[in-house]
């Protein structure tokens, strides 16, 4: 699949040909990361840590905010890749640091190795300098110790000329079990189709900014059907990851989806849909995936009004039920007061929501049995919503919380007073 790519020096987005001469300034990062993030993760680099002439580091930790990026560029000690692990990069990548010695310790699924390759010799100092080694014998070293390899060919970076065809299958064998990521050259759909086919996935800067490649058509170019119409089966998930319904995809719909940045599909009797046009029931489409055969795509979009069922429900399987209708719950009382609500009264009285959530926890803490413990928790867990919704924040928000602590690397001491288990589960 693709890995849009954003490089930044001077806290914007720009791109350079063969690493040197900068030919393009893309402006401010963050609405390019807001949309290439719809389609997964994306590379970040910082060129001005990478060149010893200052640091983006602020910046990159809030495009890590907004979508999940593999962060590099002046990474040089175990430390620095912990502390942008802490940061919240969804990987980490190792240019010339991308030592056993280095990479002992690190988690090996969130690190990738960058092998700046020219014809088939790394090179390193910002690619002047030949190594005398080849990729393949620096990955022979790195395999074990990485979760992927991103490996340029220097030589078309930036060019848009294509890269050396012959040579990804024979990279993606050498990586073992590791990832293989090729950049360099890239600027057609066949180019990431194939790359797709041989097991590897295609990283690209300039073709995307320059449109001579769609992000859209990027995306899609690995995909196939086997329907006459070709349409593509898309499950619709709500940010819990709750199924909400199944729609069809086709390209000219998956391409207003990730450019508008919401839920459009393919309607087998009106063709592009755009859900909630009428109903009001729109969707922000949050990211698109594509299932391991390439065949069917899953949504996952923010859902607004009755819910995504034409009925009325929450789901077209019927009512939503749990966190997830307590939580609409609650938000509907903001806006729409019930007379005699308790739910209106705690939100309107903080003192008194601030008493239930502690009366409730304690009891919680107190309960015994199995039975006991699930109404206690049951209790403590609409007093949470209510002060979740008092405060605008969503289900989603904690358990996105939940996961970037589970990520993270370094431990609390067994000794802390919260306990290790609130700051990282397992």
């Amino acid at each position: 699949m693709i890995v849009p790519s954003i490089d930044l020096a001077g806290g914007r987005a720009v791109q350079l040909v063969q690493g040197r001469q900068q030919v393009l300034d893309a402006g401010d990062p963050r609405p390019i990361a807001e949309r290439f993030g719809r389609v997964g993760e994306i590379a970040v680099v910082d060129l001005d840590a990478a060149l010893g002439r200052g640091s983006n580091a602020d910046l990159v930790a809030e495009l890590c905010r907004i979508a999940p990026c593999r962060v590099g560029g002046g990474i040089r000690s175990r430390e620095a890749a912990v502390d942008w692990l802490e940061r919240g990069a969804a990987k980490v990548v190792l240019g010339t640091a991308a030592t056993p010695e280095t990479l002992g310790g690190l988690p090996a699924d969130r690190v990738v190795a960058a092998l700046d390759a020219w014809e088939g010799e790394v090179v390193v100092e910002g690619w002047t300098e030949r190594t005398g080694r080849t990729v393949y014998q620096r990955m022979e070293e790195l395999k074990d110790l990485v979760g992927g390899f991103l490996v340029t060919f220097v030589e078309g970076e930036g060019l848009q000329a294509g890269f050396p065809r012959d040579e990804p299958p024979k990279l993606v064998s050498a990586a073992g079990c590791a990832r293989l990521t090729v950049a360099g050259g890239i600027s057609t759909e066949e180019d990431v189709r194939l790359l797709d086919h041989q097991g590897a996935d295609a990283q690209v800067g300039m073709a995307l900014y320059r449109g001579t490649l769609d992000l859209a058509e990027a995306f899609a170019a690995p995909l196939r059907s086997d329907r006459a119409d070709g349409l593509w089966p898309t499950v619709v998930a709500d940010e819990r990851g709750l199924a909400l319904g199944l729609a069809w995809s086709d390209a000219e719909s998956l391409r207003a989806a990730i450019d508008e940045g919401r839920g459009v599909y393919h309607s087998r009797r009106r063709g592009l849909w755009r859900k909630g046009a009428s109903s009001g029931a729109v969707q922000s489409l949050l990211r698109v995936d594509a299932d391991c055969d390439r065949d069917a795509l899953r949504f996952i979009v923010a859902q607004s009004g009755a819910g995504f069922c034409h009925g009325g429900d929450w789901t077209c399987f019927g009512p939503d039920g749990g966190s997830g209708a307590l939580e609409r719950i609650v938000a509907r009382r903001r806006t729409q007061p019930e007379p005699g609500s308790l739910t209106n009264r705690l939100l309107a009285d903080e003192e008194m929501l601030r008493g239930k959530l502690l009366e409730e926890a304690g009891e919680l803490a107190a309960a015994q049995g199995r039975e006991r413990v699930t109404e206690e928790a049951a209790d403590l867990l609409y007093f949470m919503a209510v002060a979740l919704g008092r405060a605008g924040v969503g289900f989603a928000d904690v358990e996105r919380e939940l996961d970037r602590r589970a990520a993270k690397v370094r431990r609390r001491p067994a000794s802390s007073p919260k306990g290790d288990g609130l700051r990282r589960r397992g």
